[in-house]
């Protein structure tokens, strides 16, 4: 080595006393400065044990990569002392010791740049209550651990890297902390980031964990971690290890490419998700084990298993808690097992699930709100003895069997609804029980509710509609039904008729059955004649009521077919309205509504109208909520959306509007047969509404166009008026009114019979100040309406709603 490799630079005193030296060595260099100094590096190979016990500044003549420190055994780098050290090269080779090492309370040292090569027990240790900032560092370690903090040591980590170890990335011992952001682990033998002991923590974000050979994040003996937007992938373990009372946090994390679980826990652990997603894993997406194991997972999503295991799997009295996440694309969804497992599931779907979406058996018990099961082979399967929970507000819809009760299990569900199941809607055999109350069975291709083995389940006030083979089926005594109804069931004959059993009677020998519950048919709603009538009242509308009839006599003539066993054509029920404002849009909606809900298409009927303001929110996302809270309150009835062309407006490339049509268009699709859509409007204005999503128009069946009312129409509004109200039109009033309309402007925003409303409202004003002035007025006076009560001498026009 040559003389003068190492200068030492005075640069922390007062000016007379700053002064230089050069050095041959970095021990003399870092021996002869003072707490201030630089100490400036050329380029060259020191084979030398560097000790840094001052608060100097170590770096490079000649930038990163120029100075390479490789002694021949011990440590390369130790400090003890708040240094810096900048873009060195450091080497290491002693399997017993560390490569760097930044030990004491005093080292609140920072390392930047700096380059970790070494086959050593450790690539950097940090211990003894150091605290250190490393930016910018790589380490590669092949024979063992590639950071360890231990001794409540405290490390922030600003763009580093860990590109290989042997053993575990990043191990937080013995009440350490480390910080890292976005900084990368990776190629490591053993876990990405250990944590051990109580008191360590790890938080990491914006920060990648991949190809590691072992478990992404292993945690255990009451250590705590938190990772921010990070990434685990490409791991031959677990993505996730969780034991002995270690806490995990997940915020908008991904999990992905893992052959084993992307999270297993055990020992009273705790995992908690948020925004988070899990995909393309081998074994389950979520094992939880072990009595005082908790999972609380909120708008993650889980998909793609690669494997034939269930995603998540709760036993041995494990507790999980979902909320508003998506599970789809996996052979089962959730297994729950063993006595005091627990899984709480409020507002998350399960799609495209190969075989069970909820399995509940063992004693285990699930607690389901609001939750979606669709395009499953079974979608609630309670298996035995002691598994149960409750269900509310559930839908199941698209699969083999909806809810499949054995066993002595003993659910409640309670206002749950199985639609289009392939098999039994609700299946109940071996001695399973189950509560349902105000369930209902649509469209299956089955039953609605099959019960066998005279089991006890408790109907009550259950509902079974266009089921192919029946509604309710009770093979043999047992079940418990009231104020059940299905619409297979014909009204009770008369007193001397003997009523013939639907249900299969059994011919072994011994005393009669009792008969079944008796199932009543489906309430009658306004028969949909008179619905009719009141549609055939309106004044005018001629080709809207013969559009209507239409589409009534198609969907009535279809649903007869199905319950013949018939095939029946697929009819989308949705509607667009056109026309000018004024022309009995809404009343020809509410009607509909009405109709269907009398033919046992809809569950209610009811009309709920909205308007833009009430579906597009003011920033982004609020638009959709909106939009499902509206269709929400709209189901089993007609929404009616007024002026439906204002969602899509011409220039507005970036409105929120277009969200709320891309969201209808979604729950249009998702619950076809709940609600019916109807959307208002002008023609012209329409036509550019049909056009804003590529799948919105394809929703709705046809168009029905309400024409402006002619003068003789409007006149006939206004008489209904007068009767409505008690008062009466004298024929020479009728004849002035008539002239009056025909005066009227119609243009486009012409109210048509808002207008004749209004006039009529003007005319008993007049009348009312008219009449006033009489000193003892009759019953006549204060009926009759007559010429000089018209709004004279200016014309109504223009009036919009």
């Amino acid at each position: 080595m040559t003389e003068h490799r190492v200068r030492v630079t005075q640069d922390s005193g007062s000016r007379w006393r700053r002064r230089a030296g050069e050095y041959a060595t970095l021990t003399e260099a870092l021996a002869a400065a003072e707490p201030g100094d630089t100490v400036t590096v050329r380029p060259g190979v020191f084979r030398e044990n560097v000790l840094v016990d001052k608060p100097v500044t170590v770096l490079p003549a000649e930038g990163p990569g120029t100075v390479r420190i490789d002694p021949p055994s011990g440590t390369a780098l130790t400090v003890t002392a708040g240094a810096t050290v900048r873009d060195l090269v450091l080497e290491g080779y002693d399997s017993s010791c560390a490569t760097v090492r930044i030990a004491g309370p005093t080292a609140t040292a920072t390392l930047i740049g700096c380059r970790v090569d070494g086959h050593a027990a450790v690539g950097i240790e940090v211990g003894d209550r150091a605290e250190v900032l490393f930016t910018g560092c790589t380490v590669s370690n092949p024979s063992g651990l590639g950071l360890r903090l231990r001794g409540a040591a405290v490390a922030r980590f600003e763009e580093c890297e860990v590109a290989a170890a042997g053993q575990a990335g990043l191990a937080v011992l013995e009440g350490s902390s480390a910080r890292l952001h976005r900084s990368r682990l990776h190629h490591a033998a053993g876990a990405g980031v250990l944590l051990s002991d109580a008191g360590s923590l790890a938080e990491l974000t914006g920060c990648e964990i991949y190809e590691i050979r072992g478990s992404g994040v292993q945690a255990e003996s009451r250590a705590l971690g938190r990772l921010t937007d990070c990434e685990i992938h490409r791991t031959t373990g677990n993505g996730l290890t969780l034991d002995t009372e270690a806490e995990l946090e997940l915020l908008d994390c991904r999990l992905h490419d893992l052959p084993e679980n992307a999270a297993d826990l055990r020992g009273r652990s705790t995992l908690t998700l948020e925004r988070s997603t899990i995909r393309s894993f081998g074994r389950g997406a979520l094992s939880v084990w072990d009595a005082g194991t908790t999972v609380s997972a909120t708008g993650c999503g889980i998909e793609d298993s690669t494997g034939d295991y269930p995603a998540i799997w709760v036993s041995d009295g494990a507790r999980l808690t979902l909320t508003d996440c998506a599970l789809h694309d996996l052979p089962d969804a959730l297994f729950v097992l063993d006595r005091d497992s627990r899984a709480t599931v409020t507002d998350t779907s399960f799609s495209r699930i190969r075989s069970s979406a909820v399995s509940v058996s063992s004693g285990a018990t699930v607690e389901l709100a609001r939750c979606r099961v669709q395009e499953a082979g079974t979608g609630l399967w309670f298996r035995d003895h002691g598994s149960g929970g409750t269900l509310t507000d559930c839908e199941i819809s698209e699969v083999a069997t909806g809810v499949i009760v054995t066993k002595g299990a003993d659910p409640v569900l309670r206002g749950c609804v199985v639609r289009g199941s392939a098999e039994a809607a609700v299946y109940v055999s071996a001695q399973g029980r189950g509560t349902f109350e105000e369930c209902r069975a649509l469209q299956g291709k089955g039953f609605g509710f099959h019960v066998i083995d005279g089991c006890r389940t408790v109907l009550t006030r259950c509902r079974a509609e266009q089921n192919r083979r029946a509604g309710f089926e009770f093979s043999e005594p047992g079940p418990l039904a009231e104020g059940c109804t299905s619409d297979d069931v014909a009204p009770a004959p008369a007193p001397e008729t003997v009523p013939v059993q639907r249900t299969a009677q059994l011919t072994t020998a011994g005393p009669p059955l009792v008969a079944p519950p008796q199932i009543a048919p489906i309430p009658d709603c306004r028969p949909a004649d008179e619905a009719l009538a009141d549609l055939d009242a309106l004044i005018g509308l001629a080709t809207v009521k013969q559009e209507v009839r239409t589409l009534i006599d198609l969907i009535s003539v279809g649903r007869r077919r199905r319950q013949a066993g018939l095939k029946a054509p697929s009819l989308r029920r949705h509607l667009v309205f056109t026309g000018s404002p004024g022309t009995g849009k809404t009343t020809v909606a509410r009607l509909y509504g009405e109709i269907l809900a009398a033919l046992g298409v809809l569950q209610r009927g009811h009309l709920v109208e909205v308007a833009r303001v009430d579906l597009v929110g003011e920033h982004i996302g609020s638009t959709a909520i909106r939009t499902q809270a509206a269709f929400d309150q709209a189901r089993g009835g007609v929404l009616f959306i007024d002026e439906a062309y204002t969602l899509a407006p011409e220039d507005g490339a970036r409105d929120f509007g277009r969200e709320a049509i891309d969201t209808l268009v979604k729950l249009m699709e998702d619950h076809r047969d709940e609600v019916v859509v109807i959307v208002a409007g002008y023609t012209a204005e329409m036509e550019r509404f049909l056009a804003a999503n590529p799948g919105i128009s394809s929703r709705f069946s046809r168009t029905v166009a309400f024409p402006d009312y002619s003068d003789a129409e409007l006149l006939e509004i206004a008489r209904t008026q007068c009767v409505e109200h008690e008062y009466q039109l004298a024929e020479p009033t009728a004849q002035a009114l008539l002239a009056h309309f025909a005066t009227l402007h119609r243009g486009p925003t012409f109210g048509n019979g808002r207008t004749a409303r209004l006039v009529f409202e003007t005319m008993v004003e007049r009348h009312a100040m008219r009449v006033a002035q009489l000193p003892n007025p009759s019953t006549e006076d204060l009926q009759l309406l007559v010429p000089a009560d018209l709004p004279l001498p200016h014309p109504v026009s223009g009036v919009a709603g």
